[in-house]
């Protein structure tokens, strides 16, 4: 998806619920698994709408509809709960299964003709109507009727349970008037004419999230149709289904989709699904493009957009085919899409194209971060405003920045073997991942352990602010020695461990770039040569995009900082107590405070002068609830933060 009209998003999805809080004995890393259950898995979605008068004057927004869901019992059950919005949905009855229903709060229980056992099938057959309102879900004007479904619009045109984790099949049958073109997910199994009406039955064999299923129609839609060969089954093709309005130029799109798909295949794998879909809306349409799974939906002009389209498309493999589990993992999507819209750009312009693209993301993350991390745990409970859930300068460009960031941590070679790798295992093909998936495999296929990456620039806020000092010395007449000093002065998240290059300059004009690790603050390093050094820089080829630097020649550091040392606590993760230790340099009134990772202090348990030693201090159970907290310390010019996490 990428973001086209902010306010109709704000008014469409609501305000932030309340704070999240884990589930007594469930780790941090259990916790999104956690949420992704329920007592059911449903199986297929049969709707069936008649929306014949949606296309004519005065557009009403209002349908008959009945849908049968199939599903699958878990647990011991004898109820069933779906997502079914109040204003926008009237239940009439239910059949099959189901013997009675209760629609209060947004939420349709039907109790179930008898007690199913876990393992057991069943359907229940709901009919119900659309009310005539706005719920920028369902969409209908000036001849056009299509839905929009982030993140949670589903359920505002079908009863469902609408979250990302429960991906099943789907069918749409459609009756609409005989001059409307329709299309939808998956395959159109068929399309029967009677009189002045057409019964469109679209079929999508291939698991979906709700809110990727979609329609999209007009009356005297155009469809241009053409075919993509598969490169693994160079005989064995995919349709291309274009709907488009007079006046549109389709030449860009042409041009691209068959290139672009034979690009991201080779990178990814295949193309996943049985159709390549898009259609071009209305000005209603709350978005720039729209990834529904072999339908994308995307702004008026939108085919003119090679960037629009080549996000969108990736998403067929970053969203569709892998969906990411929960909403706390929104980066899987949109942070994928962003990028790899990006390495289009480095396939089809070259590298420097590339960098250019990715400098300008960072530059906007940098000016308008929100000061929240990647990924948020309580995400996977409660949705937030989508203008928090799909915010540019997090999900989208800090997200792709960290994928390009971990190609430089891991060369291009190892990195998109990872991106292969993630891409085509049958663990999340057709499935969901959430983030520790994600960096599991990234440990699995690199045969590393990245934990620390993701630790700082996934589940960490913010990012690193240097401040660095060099010196150049001449040793004697043949000899110089640089002396750079790697500050980081961040008091708002963790210390960034982080590969860095370092070029340096010298006076014949020559210049010589190199690689060390920054895995403590305040480091020093020392380099001797035998030509005369004129200047340092710092990540020269700015492959760290996420940070502010400076790098100062002729000073020397802080020098009330030297002694001063915070220590990583022991135990950690920890339970209900651990300690921490921490080094003075020289008397001075030591402070070390516990916050959470949207900055609200939670405790301080040291306040006091201390004189120059070592100390250590329990930190005893205070109340924390499960969680990440940073522990921050301060003497005198000194600041330090380090990451803990709570686990109960």
């Amino acid at each position: 998806m990428q973001l086209f009209r902010i306010f109709f998003l704000i008014i469409s999805l609501g305000n932030v619920l309340p704070v999240f809080a884990l589930q007594p004995n469930l780790s941090l890393t259990d916790t999104a698994h956690y949420y992704m259950k329920h007592s059911y898995d449903v199986l297929h979605y049969n709707l069936d709408l008649d929306i014949y008068t949606c296309y004519s004057t005065p557009y009403p927004r209002s349908f008959s509809a009945n849908e049968v869901i199939t599903v699958k019992v878990d647990s011991v059950l004898n109820k069933i709960k779906l997502n079914a919005v109040n204003t926008s949905l009237e239940i009439d009855s239910v059949n099959m299964a189901a013997s009675s229903f209760i629609h209060l709060n947004d939420t349709l229980t039907i109790q179930l003709d008898r007690t199913y056992l876990p393992g057991e099938s069943l359907n229940i057959k709901i009919f119900y109507r659309h009310k005539n309102v706005s719920d920028y879900a369902f969409y209908a004007a000036y001849g056009f009727v299509y839905t929009d479904s982030p993140p949670e619009g589903a359920r505002k045109w079908f009863p469902s349970w609408d979250r990302p984790s429960d991906k099943a099949t789907c069918e749409l049958h459609a009756k609409v008037p005989l001059s409307v073109r329709l299309g939808s997910n998956g395959i159109l199994a068929d399309s029967l004419i009677s009189a002045d009406t057409i019964r469109y039955h679209w079929i999508s064999s291939q698991p979906i999230a709700t809110y990727l299923i979609a329609l999209s129609s007009r009356i005297n839609y155009l469809i241009h149709q053409e075919y993509w060969h598969k490169l693994s089954v160079p005989g064995d093709s995919i349709p291309i289904r274009i709907y488009y309005k007079t006046g549109e130029t389709l030449s860009t799109i042409n041009n691209l989709i068959c290139p672009l798909t034979d690009f991201f295949s080779i990178k990814f794998g295949d193309y996943p699904f049985e159709k390549i879909g898009f259609a071009t809306l209305n000005t209603l349409f709350p978005w720039g493009g729209m990834e529904n799974q072999t339908m994308v939906h995307l702004q008026p002009g939108g085919y003119n957009s090679s960037d629009l389209i080549s996000h969108e498309h990736s998403h067929q493999w970053f969203g569709d085919l892998i969906t990411c589990g929960t909403w706390a993992d929104i980066w899987l999507n949109e942070g994928f899409g962003t990028y790899c819209q990006n390495l289009w750009v480095e396939e089809s312009q070259g590298y420097d194209a590339y960098k250019t693209n990715m400098n300008t993301l960072a530059n906007v993350y940098l000016s308008s971060n929100p000061g929240w991390p990647l990924y948020h745990p309580e995400w996977a409970i409660h949705t937030p405003a989508g203008s928090t859930l799909y915010n540019t300068a997090i999900t989208y460009n800090k997200g792709a920045c960290v994928l390009h960031q971990l190609r430089y941590v891991l060369g291009d070679s190892t990195f998109f073997h990872v991106m292969n790798s993630y891409a085509t295992d049958t663990n999340f093909r057709f499935k969901n991942a959430i983030t520790e998936d994600f960096v599991a495999k990234v440990n699995q296929a690199s045969g590393q352990n990245l934990n620390w990456f993701f630790d700082e620039w996934v589940y960490s806020s913010n990012h690193p602010v240097y401040q660095n000092t060099f010196e150049i010395k001449q040793v004697d007449p043949q000899s110089w020695k640089v002396k750079l000093v790697l500050n980081q002065t961040q008091t708002n998240t963790v210390f960034f461990t982080m590969p860095v290059q370092i070029g340096i300059s010298f006076t014949d004009a020559s210049d010589t770039l190199f690689m060390i690790m920054n895995d403590t603050n305040h480091q020093v390093y020392e380099f001797n040569f035998i030509k005369q050094p004129l200047n340092v820089t710092f990540d020269p080829l700015r492959n760290i995009l996420l940070k502010q630097a400076t790098t100062v020649v002729g000073v020397k550091p802080d020098q009330k900082k030297n002694g001063f040392c915070l220590y990583q606590n022991e135990p950690n993760p920890f339970h209900k107590s651990t300690s921490v230790s921490f080094e003075v340099g020289h008397s001075e009134q030591v402070t070390l405070s516990i916050v959470d990772m949207m900055g609200k202090l939670i405790n301080i348990p040291v306040n006091g002068n201390f004189e120059p030693g070592k100390y250590r201090f329990d930190i005893q159970d205070i109340n924390l609830t499960s969680g990440i907290y940073l522990l921050k310390m301060e003497a005198g010019s000194y600041r330090s933060v380090k990451k803990m996490i709570v686990m109960k």
